[in-house]
């Protein structure tokens, strides 16, 4: 199960992000590059990070159908293996960009209801926000991408609904001691497992702890050894 995390490098500098990868690496091999550091160092850092492991690069377009499906196409060629778009970008924006990158190894994941968000009423939307994500799911799904992001809290309704292979990859991750910082719909790492996720992203109990790689080394056994007393 520990194959299912993804280390988020959000960090200030390209530099930090490398060197966080290369000491991560023997734990969790698996990275997320955000529009922070992909604005900064763009795809000379995927390129690095490569080296020590996979990537997704949450990029989370959001345009015209045929901007979006050129750039997820143009990401794809670097050799990623997960990207995002907006889902609420439309049935058409998805469904070009699933075309698209048709044949690549990346797997394009729709972005529902982000994990900071928990009222929707600024935007006019008078849906519930586990509503709001279920028809972005649905949408997602219709459209042909390989999955969705969302937060622990839909995670057991979702995957009820929409069967593996299809992706929930889930944000939000903390334990109980640490702090939620804009995440508002959390849950631990072996929670969110258990509830469905594919993949797990967590990054600043890992990347801002005194230690990373023994942060890391932790959530890595707690995994393990929450699997073992299961078996």
């Amino acid at each position: 199960m520990t194959d299912r995390v993804i280390v988020a490098l959000d960090l200030e500098t390209a530099d930090d992000a490398v060197k966080m990868a290369e000491q991560i690496a023997p734990v969790f091999p698996f990275f997320k590059i955000g529009i922070l550091l992909f604005t900064q160092a763009g795809p000379g850092l995927v390129k690095e990070v490569l080296r020590h492991g996979k990537v997704f690069l949450d990029l989370k377009f959001y345009d015209i159908p045929s901007i979006v499906s050129e750039a997820a196409y143009q990401a794809a060629q670097l050799g990623i293996s997960l990207l995002t778009l907006h889902a609420s970008g439309g049935s058409e924006m998805m469904k070009r960009s699933a075309a698209r990158v048709s044949g690549t190894q990346v797997g394009l994941l729709g972005v529902t209801v982000l994990t900071s968000f928990d009222d929707l009423g600024e935007f006019g939307i008078s849906r519930s926000i586990p509503e709001q994500v279920d028809a972005l799911a649905n949408l997602s799904h219709a459209a042909g991408l390989s999955g969705i992001v969302c937060s622990p809290a839909e995670l057991a309704a979702l995957r009820v609904r929409f069967a593996r292979p299809f992706l929930l990859v889930t944000p939000g991750i903390r334990g109980a001691g640490d702090e939620k910082g804009d995440q508002k719909r959390t849950a631990s790492p072996v929670d969110a497992l258990n509830a469905g996720a594919d993949y797990i992203v967590i990054g600043r109990p890992i990347v801002a702890a005194p230690d990373p790689l023994a942060a890391a080394s932790a959530i890595a056994e707690s995994i393990i050894h929450h699997k073992s007393t299961k078996d």
